[in-house]
């Protein structure tokens, strides 16, 4: 074996120690780059070479440079970052939707409760100006903080939409960056090596592109990676890149979901199937959170405005001597009926209140098969109900509304939203800014007989139904000597004329109808009347006086109003629904959170740069190196030594 074997061995052996140092230095120099995988030097033996004294080895070869990198581990680190950015994204709203549910003095039910407590002073002291004009500042901030909760549910949505639209961007410029390093790798991995950092390059680019919406990737045999979203639309196919899109809703341009661009044509892709990413929390957000909590505040309004004009409509104001009917206090927006963008036929569907007090806080669908109307409440598991072209045209109650097909015919498929309260605080305002148009007296007032000899007392005087003109109206008792019973007639001409006997049982209130069966008003009594003893109900001669209405509306505070509930009930209700939410999010995304986290200390332990290891690797690769130039350095000596033996 000559000198230059040894000669040979050792400059192999320094390049390979020296490859190592060089490969160990980028790791200590790149310990903190985001993405990066621990890379290290991949050595084999040079081989033997044959001579007749066995076989002597040639030295190291160093055959690439690989990353510490596992495929499954970066997977499982995309997948939980894609679901924890997705509660995430949804609990930061979620928050922001909390300022808007204030409690106490900030709170709606608080502004509501002191509309409604303002009348107990008008009730004290009908006449007095003062007490009517706080009743009508009331009204004002009550007005106003509805629209002010609804227009900051709408701040919400257009801040989802503008979160939505640079998303969208982001993923398409990391998408493009993708295709770009898949071009890159499945060239340089022509040359048999793989290229590390642009691997690196493209995994990062992927799991930022997962922060957004949640990918499934699959690897081609020629290096690169095709992604995938919303359960198989194609978002990177090698180098390829469909382009995604903000889709305005078919119902709502306001709006947004996510759709994807390819050949020309738009595609929509199903919030359902979009599992994780940001995209798919705010998406989240906007479908079920947002959408509930502007109904929530829409109920209130609609309920509220509802119950105070439906009181307004049954007393007598001071805007004439002798009281004009009641205007309402209060406007709100609309119900309104969205019909969708891909709707083929020419139907009209219009949407009214029959029954502020029974809305409820949802949107709702209908649609058309072809045959009849389906009615499905959103967000409820309610039974679908279904309607007749007939029976929509003359015109159907669902849940104190009143649905009605106005004009034209539907396709098979065309659909409609129908929002009976979305819009009613946005829109809430007082219409009423003179102090006397408070309808605080009651149309008619009882009076007991002056010659009465019995125990009967006034209980009250309720006016269910507005009273267009009111009538001298008398209730008449009679008791039969013989069995005791009680009966009572009514008369609606001051007594000239009776009608028939009706059983009389204390508390059970009498009720006046009109010609046309609607009752007017009831009248409660307690006690024992005498036979011949009257109750006289005439028109209230002086309004001014009269503080029957403003008691009723000082009522509405105890009465279930808001869907079956009081006005305070109703908002502690939703202050509670939302806060449930909040909760939930806050516990979901602290464990998404830790899933992740953990996910992602897996994979980093696997490809990330331990310093102390590295540091530990440069002094073993530093005296491999300095042996190695021993090596040469003892050839050289054994080459001398023979130059000169032969030189003698």
């Amino acid at each position: 074996m000559s000198s230059s074997a040894l000669m040979s061995i050792g400059t192999r052996a320094m390049a390979a120690s020296y490859a190592a140092l060089q490969t160990t230095g980028n790791n200590i120099a790149n310990a903190n780059t985001v993405g990066y995988s621990r890379q290290q030097v991949e050595l084999a033996t040079a081989g033997g070479m044959y001579t007749c004294m066995g076989f002597f080895g040639r030295g190291v070869d160093v055959t690439t440079v690989s990353r510490a990198h596992d495929a499954f581990l970066v997977r499982e680190a995309a997948l939980t970052q894609s679901i924890a950015a997705s509660d995430s994204a949804r609990l930061a709203q979620l928050e922001q939707l909390e300022q808007i549910f204030g409690t106490g003095e900030a709170g709606l039910g608080y502004q509501s409760a002191q509309l409604l407590n303002a009348f107990v002073d008008v009730a004290s002291r009908p006449q007095d100006p003062a007490s009517r004009q706080v009743a009508l500042a009331r009204a004002q901030d009550a007005a106003a903080a509805f629209r002010n909760a609804g227009s900051q549910i709408e701040t919400l949505q257009a801040g989802v939409a503008a979160d939505l639209k640079t998303s969208v961007k982001a993923v398409n410029v990391l998408a493009q960056t993708v295709a770009d390093l898949n071009r890159q790798i499945a060239n340089a991995i022509g040359t048999g090596h793989t290229p590390n950092d642009l691997l690196d390059q493209r995994d990062q680019a992927v799991a930022e592109i997962g922060q957004y919406v949640q990918v499934t990737t699959i690897a081609a045999d020629d290096g690169s990676l095709n992604l995938f979203i919303g359960g198989g639309q194609r978002l990177v196919l090698g180098t390829d890149v469909s382009t995604l899109v903000a889709m305005p809703d078919v119902y709502d341009p306001s709006q947004l979901h996510l759709g994807v661009s390819e050949g020309g044509k738009t595609r929509l892709v199903p919030d359902a199937t979009l599992g994780g990413g940001s995209i798919a929390g705010l998406l989240r957000f906007q479908n079920e959170d947002l959408r509930d909590a502007r109904n929530l505040v829409g109920q209130m309004a609609a309920a509220l405005a509802g119950a105070v004009n439906t009181q307004q409509s049954l007393g007598l104001d001071l805007t004439t001597p002798t009281g004009r009917q009641g205007t309402d206090l209060f406007a709100v927006g609309a119900p309104r009926v969205q019909p969708a963008s891909t709707n083929a036929g020419n139907a009209a569907v219009t949407l009214g209140t029959a029954d502020a007090t029974l809305l409820r806080a949802s949107d709702y669908e209908l649609r058309y098969d072809g045959s009849n109307y389906a009615l499905t409440r959103l967000g409820s598991s309610d039974p679908v109900q279904t309607f007749t072209p007939a029976a929509l045209a003359a015109g159907v109650t669902v849940d104190g509304m009143t649905i009605q097909l106005a004009s034209g015919s539907a396709a098979a498929g065309d659909r409609f939203r129908l929002q009976p309260v979305a819009a009613a605080a946005t829109q809430m305002q007082r219409l009423i800014d003179d102090p006397r148009g408070i309808a605080a007296a009651s149309p008619v007032t009882a009076t007991l007989g002056v010659a009465n000899s019995g125990t009967a007392a006034i209980a009250s005087l309720d006016v269910v139904a507005p009273i267009a003109v009111p009538v001298n109206a008398v209730v008449k008792f009679g008791v039969n000597p013989m069995t005791g019973e009680t009966t009572y007639q009514l008369s609606a001409d001051g007594g000239s004329t009776y009608g028939a006997a009706q059983p009389f049982v204390a508390g059970q209130p009498i009720a006046f109808t009109d010609g046309g069966g609607t009752t007017l008003w009831e009248l409660s009594v307690t006690g024992a009347p005498a036979d011949g003893d009257l109750i006289q109900v005439d028109p209230t001669a002086v309004p001014a006086t009269s503080n029957g209405n403003a008691l009723a509306m000082v009522a509405l505070r105890d009465t279930a109003i808001v869907g079956g509930a009081t006005v305070t009930d109703a908002w502690s209700s939703a202050l509670a629904e939302v806060g449930v939410r909040v909760q939930g999010a806050q516990g979901v995304a602290r464990m998404s959170a830790a899933v992740a986290s953990d996910a992602a200390a897996r994979a980093t332990a696997v490809s990330g740069v331990n310093l102390d290891e590295e540091a530990a690797r440069l002094i073993q690769y530093q005296q491999s190196y300095q042996a190695a130039a021993k090596m040469l350095q003892v050839a050289q000596s054994v080459f001398d030594t023979l130059l000169e033996v032969t030189s003698r």
